[in-house]
């Protein structure tokens, strides 16, 4: 499927004009240059940044190189921002290429005079004094390869890159399942690695840690067996301990030990049984007959006494084959009703064994445990044998065994990754975590899904047909060749793209990637891994970006405090530190977690001085903007519950920002209201408005420390659908309580810097500071100093609930000092990191996408596209996952366009289908809700 191109870039107006163009520049690039001025318009009125390679519209103006550019750009770009002027001369058009259409242009520029030209690039200044013909020609060669550069790595050929690796992958994916099995039972039993010292990672899924009361609920009413020696007692030990930590290893090693948890029907024994003989086959074969209760799971495995009684002999191995052969039958009798495990034999280590144990090597182990295998898995002869090899612990031992304190029984913190493998390969099926993929199907497919299923093929078939019919009717009207003159006589009528076409086709596309959402995080076709934390995995990309967005630097359109361009950066260097926070797990590392917290409460901060500044200057309460804003909001969101079975409030961020955008609103929107104009003609407006705020405040308070209030509030029906998370909203209220004062201060915020802006109390322009001299300085003291308090504060950190106590309160002295810290210095304020702010444009749908299609399983696990390379794998991955988030803002956009009219009585249309398929969605899904009970 052909993917569009990105719109043009929001533009950005250069002060300073070209003076040596007031005689004109060749033809060809005039007109250029009042196209690039529309699109430029068009730019800022959609908000929309295109790709890096296309550059700003402020690039392009800089200098006759780069107005040149835009006027030989290429087919891809034509198609999205709209027909090339006429002259401009394209590579498909002419002979020459690219380079032909530039040949009338260099003539000019080598006509004239050497004199002070615009450099796109930063140049020394006695070259930007007097630019001459060399300087020129190279700029010119560096804009010409740029302009190569950007036609072949652009974001449609991304995306194109991105789609064709997806289809690659899930090909080889699909591929390895099919050869090696899509059982992830067998890799969590049989394969795996650690992460740092002592987190296991199990091959292709994730393992849950179990809580004592997780283990109870899963084994509630059930009784487990562990048969064997020394080393199955350990296993044994180490599972209790899970469902009671207290239990103490005491009484007689070598005989029977039971366990039970009344509370929960829970009965855990241990049956002293050293040796594969006769006393384990009976022991056995008393569970096989019928009128006997037979355990629910059995752990069996001996082999080490065998081997020390009789000293190592190769008759004993012998006899070991026998027995083990004899006992065969009735493992695979019980394991038809029961989970039967047979553990095999862990390494020593040799040079710490006893002497009465110096026979135990570990070629004697291997031959053994050969011998369990091959016996075990043929005693079944037609199919797979029903007893599984848990072959895992000799991994784990191989690992740990030197830490051992006598060269035979493991260390306890390896018996306990065993016991909670264990406990995930039974329990995994029962309770379903959500970090616990290993040994879980995949969950059932419900009514919503199905139907969207069929909607979404439904708009693909559409736009097919769309495509074909346009295709066959560009086909007839193709251009033909006049016999006598030898032109083409073109009788193509551009028609306008249907609002229809551009509805399906962006359901299409959206349909296709919601697929590829599910796959990564439903179907079990991409391997999932347990995060793992270290201080190098957070802080080098974090440098990395950094340095990445320095070097990637421009000139602001306008040099005013919060403008467009450094709100984007801002949303867009805090996107990608939280992107690298979630992925890395430093959520485990308190200070980095207490930062984080920060940035989440300055996202929330733009909110209100961004939707203030909006609604105090414009004046505009409109339904329009209202129905906008919330669009564009929630639009991914909604989709994603449907698609990926989630509740709406399991993306909090998004419910976040849309209760407090309808907070700002009905505050602003309430009687009376009060905008810039009004006040202007009377201060005593001022005074009403901060006693608006004020009231805002009262009523902010009085949620934050009434739950009751707040809960019933959010509990009733149908708010309820949208607030609960397990049942009630508790993490909803957590969730609000923790940044609830941070929209209220960029209201504030807002307010004040937009009245002392009116009474031109704030000097800024270009490279002026904002306030005098000493004044500035000594803000900018104050800033650094509150920034580097609170840094410290956040780093001594002890205890993540009192700190979350405190964050509401003093989380708005770091995000002020950095706003000072940002906008008094003029050529601080003048300059912006155009790669943060690229990302700043598409923040929220990264910060949606990343739940599913970079991370996996909820967020609590990561997404693993190329098994055994972590680094190319999170290459990999990023990149599609970053191409993907383009896509949907734009589809986005799109959608607002259509589905959100300007017309009210249009409008009010669409509202009525809108609440029609809400009241759709919650029938059907209180449907879904009782068929699950």
């Amino acid at each position: 499927m052909a993917l569009p191109q990105p719109p043009p870039p929001a533009g950005a107006r250069d002060p300073v004009t070209p003076e040596h163009w007031a005689s004109g520049p060749p033809s060809q690039a005039q007109p250029l240059l009042r196209q690039e001025a529309k699109e430029e318009e068009e730019g800022e009125e959609t908000g929309v940044q295109g790709a890096w390679g296309t550059g700003t519209a402020e690039q392009r103006r800089r200098g006759w190189g780069e107005a040149a550019e835009s006027a030989a750009a290429e087919e891809g770009q034509a198609e999205v921002g709209g027909a090339a002027a006429a002259g401009s001369g394209s590579p498909a058009g002419g002979a020459g290429g690219g380079l032909g259409s530039w040949r009338p242009l260099l003539a000019w520029l080598q006509r004239r005079q050497p004199q002070c030209c615009p450099c796109a690039a930063p140049l020394s200044r006695s070259a930007a004094h007097c630019c001459h013909g060399g300087t020129k020609m190279a700029a010119l060669a560096y804009n010409l390869g740029k302009r190569e550069i950007n036609h072949y790595f652009s974001v449609r050929s991304a995306k194109v890159l991105a789609l064709v690796a997806v289809l690659l992958l899930a090909a080889c994916h699909l591929a390895s399942r099919r050869y090696r099995g899509n059982d992830s039972c067998e890799y969590l039993l049989s394969s795996g690695r650690f992460l740092g010292e002592k987190v296991w990672q199990p091959h292709s899924c994730m393992m849950h840690k179990y809580k004592i009361s997780e283990a109870k609920n899963c084994l509630v009413d059930k009784h487990i067996a562990f048969i064997g020696d020394s080393r199955i007692r350990q296993l044994f030990y180490s599972f209790v301990k899970i469902i009671n930590p207290q239990f103490k290893e005491e009484g007689n090693k070598h005989e029977n030990i039971p366990f039970e948890d009344k509370t929960a029907s829970v009965k855990v024994d241990f049956l002293w049984h050293p040796e594969v003989n006769g006393s384990m086959k009976q022991c056995i074969k008393v569970w096989t007959e019928d009128s006997i209760a037979k355990p629910h799971v059995i752990v069996a495995g001996a082999a080490t006494w065998s081997i020390k009684i009789h000293n190592g002999s190769s008759e004993a191995l012998s006899q070991y084959k026998m027995n083990i052969t004899s006992i065969a039958p009735l493992l695979e009798k019980l394991a038809k009703t029961s989970d039967v495990y047979w553990v095999l034999q862990d390494p020593v280590y040799e040079d710490l064994l006893s002497e009465n144990r110096k026979m135990i090597t570990n070629e004697k182990i291997d031959a053994y445990n050969e011998a369990a295998v091959s016996i075990l898995n043929s005693s079944t002869r037609n199919s797979k044998s029903n007893v599984k090899m848990f072959s895992v612990s000799k991994l784990i031992a191989q690992e740990t065994i030197m830490e051992s304190l006598d060269g035979l029984h493991l260390p306890e913190s390896s018996r306990e990754t065993t016991a909670m493998i264990l406990m995930n390969v039974y329990c995994n099926k029962i309770l379903k975590p959500v970090d616990g993929s290993c040994c879980q199907p995949r969950p059932p497919v419900t009514l919503i899904q199905k139907l969207a299923a069929c909607f979404f093929t439904l708009s693909i078939i559409g736009y097919l047909i769309f495509y074909i019919i346009h295709r066959n009717a560009h086909r007839k009207n193709k251009p033909c060749t006049d016999l006598e003159s030898g032109e083409e006589k073109k009788n193509i009528i551009n028609t306008p793209v249907s609002s229809l076409e551009i509805l399906l086709q962006s359901f299409c596309k959206l349909g296709l990637i919601m697929a590829y959402f599910y796959m990564c995080d439903r179907a079990n076709l991409f391997m999932k891994e347990n995060k793992f934390y270290t201080h190098s995995s957070f802080f080098i990309p974090i440098i990395y970006i950094l340095v990445l967005g320095v070097f990637y630097n421009e000139n602001t359109k306008e040099t005013k405090v919060l403008n467009r361009e450094q709100t984007d950066e801002w949303k867009g260097w805090m996107q990608l530190v939280i992107l690298i926070y979630h992925i890395s797990g430093a959520s485990t590392f308190l200070p980095v977690y207490m930062h984080i917290r920060v940035l989440v409460a300055a996202y929330l901060f733009q909110t209100g001085y961004g939707h203030f500044s909006y609604f105090w200057i414009k004046g505009d309460f409109g339904i329009h903007r209202v129905c906008q804003v919330l669009f564009r909001l929630n639009f991914l969101v909604v989709v994603l519950c449907i698609v990926m079975d989630r509740p709406y409030q399991f993306y909090y961020f998004v419910p976040l920002v849309t209760v407090w955008f309808m907070v700002i609103y009905v505050t602003l929107a309430l009687w009376p209201q009060i905008i810039q104009k009004k006040a202007n003609g009377n201060c005593f407006w001022h005074f009403g408005l901060l006693l608006k705020l004020g009231f805002l405040l009262l009523f902010i308070c009085f949620l934050a420390y009434s739950q009751g209030a707040f809960e019933k509030i959010f509990s009733l029906w149908p708010l309820s659908k949208c607030f609960e998370l397990k049942g009630n909203v508790y993490e909803w209220w957590f969730r609000w309580r923790l940044d609830r004062y941070v929209v209220f201060h960029g209201m504030l915020f807002a307010f004040i810097y937009l009245a002392l802006q009116k009474r031109q109390i704030l000097s800024e322009g270009k490279g002026e500071p904002l306030f005098s001299n000493k004044i500035s300085n000594f803000l900018l003291f104050i800033s650094v100093v509150s920034f580097l308090t609170y840094s410290i504060w956040a780093s001594s950190c002890k205890n993540k609930a009192e700190c979350n106590e405190l964050h509401p309160s003093v989380s708005v002295v770091q995000i002020l000092a950095f706003i000072l810290i940002r906008n008094i210095p003029g050529y601080a304020r003048s300059v912006y990191s155009s790669f943060f702010a690229w990302f700043g444009k598409i923040s929220l749908e990264l910060f949606i996408c990343q739940y599913h299609i970079w991370l996996a399983a909820d967020t609590r696990g990561i997404l693993v596209l190329i098994p055994g390379n972590p680094m190319l794998n999170i290459i990999v991955s990023t990149f599609i996952f970053v191409c993907v988030a383009h896509e949907i803002s734009q589809i986005t956009n799109d959608l607002a366009q259509i589905i959100i009219p300007k017309d009210n009585s249009s409008l009010l249309k669409r509202l009525a289908c809108i609440a029609a398929f809400f009241c759709g969605l919650l029938i059907l899904s209180s449907i879904q809700d009782k068929s699950k009970h």
